[in-house]
């Protein structure tokens, strides 16, 4: 006994596209009618209807395609995760090496400066002799006038700094904006006492502020 199936049934039964089922009418291999401007093919009760065999393949290569997609993600998320986690230590120990620097360069300013106010002082008690006190009290001021020429060779003034921006055409809200980010990213260039709250900028390259 035959059946009258449209082609897309046809397809389906036959576990071909609907390109092969038009293929095999054309060829003669599958009988059809033409009905209402429709084509229709003539399919055997014998023949096996594979319609459900493509449906569980496909549905079990569907299943098959979702666990590795999520394999794929978790193996990603991963590794994401270890890339986080040792770009956060870089991160730490970057910022721990830039304040251990900053404090060292503030200790050593520091220390001089003590040295001299104590040298000086021991000095001025040991002579008391008016002119003693005036040449010791010459040689105490050259020292600090050196250490001072040194400083401003180190750094540059925040006034020096805002000048040389304005050449370049920054305007003074830019400068603000410019010294805030390179505080807060830890430029070297820029050190930044927490305690009397004042900034020295290293006499240096500027350029790719500008």
């Amino acid at each position: 006994m035959e059946r009258l199936v449209t082609t897309a049934q046809a397809a389906q039964i036959l576990g071909l596209s609907l390109q092969g089922v038009h293929y095999r009418i054309k060829n003669d291999q599958l009988k059809s009618l033409k009905k209402s401007g429709k084509t229709y093919v003539y399919i055997s009760d014998q023949v096996e209807d594979r319609s459900t065999h493509c449906e569980v393949e496909i549905t079990e290569i569907t299943q098959a395609g979702y666990k590795e997609v999520i394999k794929a993600k978790d193996e990603q998320i991963v590794v994401l995760k270890k890339s986080v986690k040792w770009m956060k230590k870089q991160y730490t120990s970057e910022i721990s090496r830039l304040e251990k620097n900053q404090k060292r360069i503030i200790g050593v300013f520091n220390r001089e400066i003590e040295l001299l106010q104590s040298a000086f002082h021991e000095m001025r008690s040991i002579y008391k002799q008016p002119q003693i006190q005036q040449a010791v009290q010459t040689v105490v001021q050259k020292e600090e006038n050196i250490v001072d020429n040194e400083v401003k060779e180190k750094f540059i003034s925040l006034m020096n700094f805002t000048l040389y921006l304005k050449k370049h055409h920054k305007s003074e809200n830019d400068i603000k904006l410019i010294i805030l980010k390179a505080v807060k990213t830890r430029d070297s260039r820029f050190i930044y006492n927490k305690v009397d709250k004042r900034l020295l900028i290293l006499n240096s390259d500027f350029s790719d502020l500008i």
